[in-house]
């Protein structure tokens, strides 16, 4: 999903906001106050784990389910 970082100029508050398609970026509000007077922020990326049924037949050869600590 595309959730942004934002922070308002105006309050110094910062806020994320789910923006569906790029152009929407321009559409974005502050949360808390309401100003249009945004800045996007650099946000980290995220992952979700994967489960045994989403990796692909193979990918995983070599690889030992043992992690080798005790």
């Amino acid at each position: 999903m595309p959730i942004y970082e934002f922070h308002c100029e105006d309050c110094g508050k910062n806020f994320e906001s789910l923006v569906m398609i790029a152009s929407a970026l321009d559409d974005v509000s502050c949360k808390h106050c309401k100003s249009s007077n945004i800045k996007k922020m650099i946000s980290t990326t995220s992952s979700q784990p994967l489960n045994s049924s989403s990796i692909p037949a193979g990918a995983l050869s070599g690889c030992s389910s043992r992690s080798g600590f005790s």
